[in-house]
């Protein structure tokens, strides 16, 4: 089994594109106080955790929340697909800001894998043509290597559904 450090205050940024786990993992491995999810601010808001158009709503309080759980010294998991460059310098601020490391988890799982999950969701599908620009995001992040140097302690990215599912995180002390 796989461990994975996560310091204890710190901002983990979920990455990955629709379908790929994120929720599931964050579920697994943080308590259901510590995630903050995009789909739960929209659904808050509008009522609808797939209404596009209140995205922007959603994440003014998202942010918010995160500002300060992190002021407050409190662990803080940011469910969102991330693959924009604004959204994660957005996320990394705040977590400067409030003097706490910020860890990236990527879920770059192979697209197949990804495609069948997102059908198979119970709650909501994201359109096909969605999750693939998604998919092509996620190659652009990677390949361009856009995390490298841009406030993240650590990036840890994950590419095996088996590993994914037998990875195990621990928290520790941030000095």
């Amino acid at each position: 089994m796989a461990v994975i450090a996560i310091p204890d205050p710190s901002l983990v940024v979920l990455i990955g594109a629709a379908g790929a786990g994120k929720t599931t993992f964050a579920a697994r491995h943080f308590d259901a106080s510590e995630v903050l999810s995009s789909d739960a601010f929209r659904a808050t808001i509008s009522g609808d955790a797939a209404d596009q158009s209140a995205s922007a709503a959603a994440f003014r309080a998202l942010h918010r929340a995160l500002e300060r759980r992190l002021r407050d010294g409190r662990l803080c998991v940011v469910d969102a697909t991330n693959l924009g460059r604004e959204a994660r310098r957005a996320l990394l601020s705040r977590a400067a800001s409030a003097g706490v490391p910020a860890v990236a988890i990527v879920l770059d799982l192979p697209p197949d894998v990804v495609l069948a999950r997102n059908v198979a969701r119970p709650d909501r599908v994201v359109p096909e043509d969605v999750v693939q620009r998604h998919l092509g995001q996620i190659r652009q992040v990677l390949d361009g290597a856009a995390l490298v140097g841009n406030g993240f302690e650590r990036i840890l990215i994950l590419r095996d559904p088996v590993e994914v599912e037998g990875l195990e995180v621990r928290r520790t002390p941030l000095e």
